[in-house]
């Protein structure tokens, strides 16, 4: 017999027992755990002088279909369960028709007695007058009050009288000369010192330079105030201002 090593020993029956479907993968992974196994013996330090013979070492080759993963098995459709059928009462029976009561008689009623009217008359008695009441004093708060004194005579201002001395307005020049005449009728407010509070147009002459030339002239009148009896009022009066070209 050749001497081989332990070691070679172990593997070469593992080595002529390996089926040829072994793949190379699992080969090389085997070799290494048995390189590693090998230097992991010769790393022991030999303090022992006797020589320990090797322990066999098994091997139990892995098949390749064992190492592909287990594929689960394909879901079970469910089974379509019939539609449950419907629940079907049982018949009712009828119940049987209850024997006709005879229909009493319908209750006369009584006849009832009309009532006899009172032919008895009651005394007549005799009513008492009453006396006439007497008619009312009229006191001093029932007294008819005094008509009111109808009121004073309003007399209105007045711009024309002889002693006012009021100036006519200057004809202008320009409306002389483009042959512009008419009348003006101012609106005067008079206070009770014959003043012109407030003038106004009342009615146009169809000319500006005429109208201004009336409101500038009769703002410096005088007036007879307003007067209700003998108490000056204020009031308005109409002032009609004339401008032609005859006078």
């Amino acid at each position: 017999m050749e001497s081989r090593p332990p070691l070679m020993r172990t593997i070469a029956p593992a080595l002529r027992i390996a089926p040829p479907r072994l793949s190379l993968g699992v080969l090389a992974s085997v070799i290494l755990i048995h390189v590693g196994i090998l230097a992991a013996i010769l790393s022991l330090p030999k303090t022992t002088p006797s020589v320990i013979p090797p322990a066999p070492l098994y091997v139990r080759l892995i098949e390749a279909a064992a190492l592909q993963p287990e594929l689960a098995p394909p879901p079970v459709p469910p089974r379509l369960q019939p539609p449950p059928t419907p629940s079907v009462p049982p018949p009712v029976l009828a119940a049987p028709p209850a024997p006709l009561r005879p229909i009493p008689e319908a209750v006369k009623p009584k006849p009832v007695e009309p009532a006899r009217p009172d032919i008895s008359r009651p005394e007549p008695q005799a009513v008492p007058i009453p006396a006439p009441a007497p008619a009312p004093t009229p006191t001093a708060a029932e007294a008819p009050k005094p008509a009111p004194p109808p009121p004073q005579p309003v007399t209105q201002p007045r711009f024309n009288a002889d002693y006012l001395d009021n100036p006519k307005p200057p004809y202008p020049g320009v409306s002389r000369r483009m042959g512009e005449e008419g009348e003006v009728r101012l609106r005067v407010h008079v206070d009770t010192t014959g003043h012109a509070q407030q003038i106004e147009v009342y009615r146009s002459s169809g000319f500006p330079r005429l109208d201004q030339a009336a409101l500038d002239t009769v703002k410096q009148w005088r007036f007879v105030p307003a007067r209700q009896g003998d108490q000056p009022i204020p009031a308005w009066v109409i002032v009609p201002i004339q401008f032609s070209l005859r006078s």
